[in-house]
Formats: C-alpha cells, sequence, structure tokens
C-alpha cells in the first residue's frame, strides 16, 4: 500500500489509502485529512497498522509532533484505530469529540483523556474555527458527528457520500450516484426517523467543500449535494413504510 497526498484546498491535504481487498473488484480509500494551521487537526487517525504509512505522509507535511488535535466522525478502526499511536507521536495533540463518543468509547481507549464536545462547540486553531455537531446514526453510531470549518466551508462528513474504487481526490461532478450505489450494496447508513432530518441540517450549512472519507471529496454545491442524498433516504423510507 501507498498514501497519496493531495492539497484538496488552501491547506488542507487528503492522505488517502487504496485498499483492492476491500469491497472487492472496485475496492476502497481509506482518506485521512491533515490541517494546516498555528494549532494543525487532523481528522481521522486511521487503522493502526495504516499508522506507519500515514504518519510517514503527514511528516512530508508537517512534523508529526506538532499535531494539536485529532478528530473522527465516530468510534471504528478506520476512524480513530491508530489514535494511541498518534497521541504517542504527538505529545501535545488531544482528541475532541462528543460527549456520548468520549463517555462510551474514547475515555477509556484512549491513553491520553479527550476533551469532550458539546454539539456546536468551536475549536479555533489559528485562522479557522471548527464547529462540533453531533449526528446521531447519520450515517451510523450513536456517537456520531461531523466538524464544520466555518472560515472557508468545509465540511468533513466522514463516512457520507461513500463510494467505492479509487476515483479521483477530488471532484465537481456527482457524488450522490455513487454514494447510493454504494449505501445499496453495503447497507452502512443506519436509516430512520432522524436521518433524513440530519442531513437537511448539514445542508442549511451550504458547505463548499465535503471532505469524504472513503472516494472523491466533493467541490461544489455542497449543500445541494447534501439535499440529493436526503431526498434519496426520504425516498427510501416512504417506499418502505407504503410497501
Amino acid at each position: 500500500m501507498t498514501a497519496r497526498i493531495d492539497e484538496i484546498a488552501d491547506g488542507i491535504y487528503r492522505i488517502s489509502v487504496f485498499v483492492p481487498e476491500v469491497a472487492p473488484p472496485a475496492g476502497f480509500t481509506f482518506n485521512h485529512f491533515l490541517v494546516r494551521d498555528e494549532q494543525p487537526l487532523l481528522f481521522h487517525t486511521g487503522k493502526r497498522k495504516m499508522f506507519p504509512l500515514v504518519s510517514e505522509a503527514v511528516a512530508k507535511l508537517m512534523p508529526v509532533e506538532t499535531l494539536r488535535w485529532i478528530g473522527f466522525g465516530h468510534f471504528e478502526a478506520d476512524e480513530c484505530g491508530a489514535m494511541n499511536e498518534w497521541l504517542a507521536a504527538s505529545p501535545h495533540a488531544e482528541i475532541v469529540h462528543g460527549m456520548v463518543g468520549c463517555r462510551l468509547s474514547i475515555e477509556d481507549m484512549a491513553d491520553r483523556a479527550p476533551r469532550a464536545l458539546a454539539d456546536g462547540a468551536v475549536i479555533e486553531t489559528g485562522r479557522r474555527r471548527f464547529r462540533y455537531i453531533d449526528t446521531p446514526h447519520v450515517p451510523h453510531g450513536w456517537d456520531a458527528a461531523v466538524l464544520f470549518e466555518e472560515t472557508e466551508g468545509t465540511l468533513f462528513c466522514g463516512d457520507l457520500f461513500s463510494q467505492y474504487g479509487d476515483p479521483a481526490p477530488v471532484t465537481s461532478s456527482d457524488v450522490v450516484e455513487a454514494a447510493t450505489a454504494t449505501n445499496n450494496f453495503s447497507y452502512s447508513t443506519s436509516l430512520g426517523p432522524a436521518t433524513v432530518p440530519t442531513i437537511r441540517k448539514l445542508a442549511a450549512l451550504n458547505p463548499r467543500l465535503l471532505a469524504i472519507m472513503h472516494g472523491s471529496s466533493y467541490a461544489g454545491d455542497g449543500g445541494g449535494a447534501l439535499n440529493q442524498l436526503g431526498d434519496r433516504y426520504d425516498a427510501y423510507l416512504r417506499s418502505m413504510t407504503t410497501g
């Protein structure tokens, strides 16, 4: 495996590891996002066994030991499996997540205590502001959340819009169709009464860049893409209730 580095926005780097063995024949990308600022932030630690590969890529962009913030969408191996390796390599780094995630898993599993954030809490990293937003069960997990970079409008949306394959690092083309096809195969989204309203809430942020964990990130009308995704799930839920 190799780690590909692409700057998808000013100071925001997508570090991508493509694993063909996952979901063959298309394979799957595992994307980690590094934000360079006065207080650098990493969103997604990656799997524990990927740490040497991902940390080597980060080291090409900045000293690993200067990392300040570690975030992720929910407690899962590809999201936070390497959190303790990052904590060991970055002595000033803090894990940030929501109250539920911290109390359920992170406080016990992390080698240093995390900072538990309330819904809507803001972290300032220098010239950037990151708002933490609870999204329980969207796309899955009680502890699910996203980070919204308010300064330039980047939504770090984790597993939302997941796509199979190894597409371009960032695209302005439609990502909803590929994400729908992936979900129809994997059934990874937790569909329920709160799914569509939560996605509509994110759409109202009008993000200009969607930093997506699996597949291409999306540059363009992020609010429109989120509303289209919400429409797909709404139609599916209605079909289930009407028979």
